[in-house]
C-alpha cells in the first residue's frame, strides 16, 4: 500500500508540472475555443489515459528486458537528465511565456485552413464518391474527437513526461504510477479545456519548467540513494 501511494504521488506531481503549459495543454485549450468542448475533452482524456497506460506498461516490462538493477540505474539517469535539461531551458531560453501557445496556435491555424480547403473541394465532388473516401473511424467517432485524440496522443509520444512515466513505472508501483499519471493528466486537460487560451496565456512557462526540473532532480537524488 505504501509503495502504491509513493508511486501515485510521484506520478501525479511529475505529470502536473510537466503538462501545465506544455504543448498538449495548449492544444486542448485552443481546440476547446473552436470546437464543442465535450468532444475536445473526451478526445484528449481518452488520449492521455491511453498514453499513460501504455507508458506504464512499457516501464513495467522494462525489468523483464533488463535486470532490475539496470532499470533502476537508467531511471535515475533519466531523472537527472530531465532535471538538468529543464533547468537549462528555464534559465537560458527567452522569457516569452506565450511562445509555446503561439506556436501551437499557428500550427492549428494552418491545419484549419488546409481542412477548409479540402472540405470546399470535397463539396464539389459526387456524394457517392465522398462516402467512399470517408475515413473509416469517422463512422464511429466525431471528427473533433479524432482531431483532439490524435493531436494529443502524438504530441505526447516521446515527450519527457512519457519517458519519465516509463522510468517511474520501472522503479515504483506500476498501478500507483498509472493512477497518479491519469489523475494528473486529467486535471491538466480539464483545466486547459475549461480555462481555454486565457488560462494558457497566463501560465509562466519558465516557472513551470524550472519547478519541473527541480522535481526531477529530487526524484533523481531519491532514486540514487535508494537501493536498486
Amino acid at each position: 500500500m505504501t509503495s502504491l501511494i509513493i508511486g501515485f504521488t510521484k506520478s501525479l506531481a511529475m505529470n502536473m508540472l510537466s503538462e501545465v503549459g506544455d504543448r498538449t495543454f495548449c492544444v486542448a485549450a485552443i481546440l476547446a475555443m473552436r470546437y464543442p468542448r465535450k468532444s475536445v475533452l473526451l478526445g484528449c482524456l481518452v488520449s492521455v489515459t491511453a498514453m499513460t497506460v501504455i507508458s506504464a506498461l512499457l516501464g513495467w516490462a522494462a525489468p523483464n528486458l533488463l535486470s532490475k538493477e539496470w532499470s533502476h540505474h537508467v531511471t535515475t539517469f533519466l531523472f537527472f537528465l530531465f532535471g538538468l535539461r529543464s533547468l537549462w531551458e528555464g534559465f537560458t531560453e527567452d522569457d516569452d511565456d506565450n511562445e509555446e501557445l503561439e506556436e501551437v496556435e499557428k500550427e492549428l491555424e494552418k491545419d484549419l485552413k488546409a481542412s477548409s480547403e479540402k472540405s470546399k473541394a470535397a463539396s464539389q465532388a459526387d456524394d457517392n464518391l465522398k462516402k467512399k473516401q470517408k475515413p473509416f473511424l469517422t463512422y464511429f467517432f466525431s471528427p473533433v474527437f479524432l482531431k483532439a485524440f490524435s493531436l494529443t496522443f502524438f504530441g505526447e509520444w516521446g515527450d519527457k513526461s512519457q519517458l519519465a512515466t516509463i522510468g517511474l513505472a520501472a522503479d515504483e508501483d506500476t498501478l500507483g504510477v498509472v493512477l497518479g499519471g491519469i489523475v494528473g493528466q486529467v486535471l491538466c486537460t480539464v483545466a486547459a479545456v475549461i480555462g481555454g487560451k486565457s488560462l494558457a496565456s497566463k501560465i509562466s512557462e519558465r516557472l513551470v519548467t524550472v519547478l519541473g526540473g527541480i522535481l526531477f532532480l529530487v526524484f533523481g537524488v531519491q532514486s540514487l540513494l535508494s537501493p536498486s
